[in-house]
């Protein structure tokens, strides 16, 4: 059996019971509060405008969004951490605009956990088109971004999306293309299976190399 609430002009608010055998209760304060539901898949919004929704999607809960993380300008140091990365997180955006470094090594990612950062188990390759030639380089310690000893003054902007695929195994997709010089073009495809939960990334360079221009983001969900 159903309950309409008809609208007083238009419209209409329909209670209907559950589909399966079970019991739905719907509680009514007595002068003032809040109304609550129970056996449903539905919480209070975290905020106003906010829906929250879980990381299984099963049930509701204010954790799972996506959430920027801090831009980092890549000017200097050979390396540059993400870390603190929540254990919910299903996948990670990383933006690169405009970075370069002082040498030819090839752009490198790495994936890590509370032990630290694996240098080893990454798996696929990083396809390199340019104007004269194309080359494949091989994951091995890393997944490489950049391959193909890129110019020292080449600009790259483009995005790397990780993916968990199922427990602790990590894929890889995206590209990088250089914004001057040669033009050179990175796609880079692969995957990795980490020993524990992924807790940080680390974008560094063969060499490795001193970024010198641009910036780096991550966008985690």
């Amino acid at each position: 059996m159903s309950i309409i609430l008809q609208g007083s002009t238009s419209g209409s608010v329909t209670l209907q019971e559950p589909a399966v055998a079970g019991t739905t209760v719907l509680t009514l304060p007595a002068t003032s509060g809040t109304v609550a539901l129970t056996s449903q898949l539905l919480a209070s919004p975290s905020a106003v405008g906010q829906i929250p929704f879980s990381t299984d999607g099963s049930t509701y809960t204010a954790t799972a969004k996506i959430v920027s993380g801090t831009a980092v300008a890549s000017t200097s140091g050979t390396s540059i951490d993400f870390t603190s990365i929540p254990s919910w997180v299903k996948r990670i955006t990383v933006m690169y605009q405009g970075v370069s470094t002082d040498g030819t090594s090839d752009y490198w990612l790495r994936l890590g956990t509370s032990g630290g950062f694996a240098t080893s188990g990454y798996v696929g390759y990083s396809a390199r088109q340019a104007a004269s030639s194309n080359s494949y380089t091989a994951h091995s310690s890393s997944f490489v971004i950049v391959a193909g000893s890129p110019l020292a003054t080449e600009l790259f902007s483009g995005t790397i999306v990780l993916v968990n695929q199922t427990g602790n195994v990590w894929v890889v997709n995206g590209q990088l293309t250089g914004q001057s010089n040669n033009g050179n073009t990175n796609h880079t495809a692969g995957n990795i299976s980490l020993s524990g939960v992924l807790t940080q990334v680390r974008l560094t360079s063969a060499t490795p190399n001193t970024f010198d221009a641009g910036s780096i983001n991550i966008l985690y969900e």
